[in-house]
């Protein structure tokens, strides 16, 4: 696959369907992109493998966002059977949040490895430190923003989810629930933008990166493509699955545990990338 020994091979798809299944349910779960999980163990094992070079982190985030529609989509339609997706804001807030991540497809494309490690990590920490530290009834106003407010806020979701590879759950929820919506429809309305951010984006990571060096083989721009196939399949399988625990579960203290391993990972991300 990727011209490896073949006990490589085998190891790496392992990864790709561990990481893909537990992304899946991270998504479904939490609200958070499946990326979170996604990115980190795709650029470790292009890295430590040695299958590209400076375009590694670039092609883990650019496959991440191509995982990321069937998996929306799925989880979408699973928080749908519980009457728990907002589809006005839904519906007011996608396009904007489009446009950020092609916007953000674009700046991650002229932004070095080091860059977009400092980026993304940044971004993990503030996405931690909002599931680990904030209540979960904190808002700063009990109404979602409209007109300008909304159109820049909704663009700043899609171009900070683009640079890290994550659905809209990660940043969109997190701003759902500081304007004063509940949890569970947070979660369940922000993996709705993941669709838009998934395909704007990884269309943007496949012009951006068409001819760049240091990319794994088969890979289509930033984007690639066994990597993708095997991880969307499984996360495609699991979201519904963390949808569905999403409503049963206590999730405060699985909140706090998985806020420390996004910090973990942001840190290990930035120290491998310097």
């Amino acid at each position: 696959m990727f011209g490896l020994p073949l006990s490589e091979i085998a190891l790496l798809v392992l990864a790709l369907i561990g990481a893909g299944l537990f992304g899946g349910i991270i998504a479904g779960l939490f609200g958070v992109g499946g990326g979170t999980v996604l990115v980190p163990v795709l650029f470790y094992a292009f890295t430590v493998l040695g299958v590209g070079g400076e375009g590694d982190l670039h092609t883990a985030i650019g496959t991440s966002l191509a995982t990321i529609v069937v998996t929306a989509l799925r989880s979408l339609a699973a928080h749908r059977k519980h009457g728990a997706v907002d589809e006005q804001v839904l519906r007011t807030w996608t396009p904007w949040v489009a446009l950020g991540a092609v916007a953000g497809a674009a700046i991650a494309g002229v932004t070095s490895m080091e860059g977009l490690a400092l980026v993304y990590g940044v971004l993990l920490i503030l996405v931690a430190a909002q599931m680990g530290l904030l209540p979960e009834r904190y808002v700063l106003r009990n109404d979602m923003p409209t007109g300008g407010t909304r159109g820049v806020l909704g663009s700043l979701i899609g171009l900070f989810s683009a640079m890290m590879g994550v659905g809209g759950g990660s940043l969109g929820g997190m701003t759902m629930t500081l304007f004063g919506r509940p949890i569970h429809q947070a979660v369940a309305t922000a993996s709705g933008f993941g669709v838009a951010i998934g395909a704007a984006a990884a269309a943007g990571f496949v012009v951006f990166g068409w001819d760049a060096p240091g990319r794994p083989p088969l890979s289509l721009g930033y984007v690639n493509l066994p990597a993708a196939v095997i991880m969307g399949m499984m996360t495609a399988l699991s979201a519904p699955l963390g949808a569905r625990l999403a409503h049963r579960l206590d999730r405060r203290v699985l909140k706090k545990a998985f806020a420390v391993y996004l910090l973990a990972t942001a840190l290990s991300v930035v120290i491998k990338a310097f």
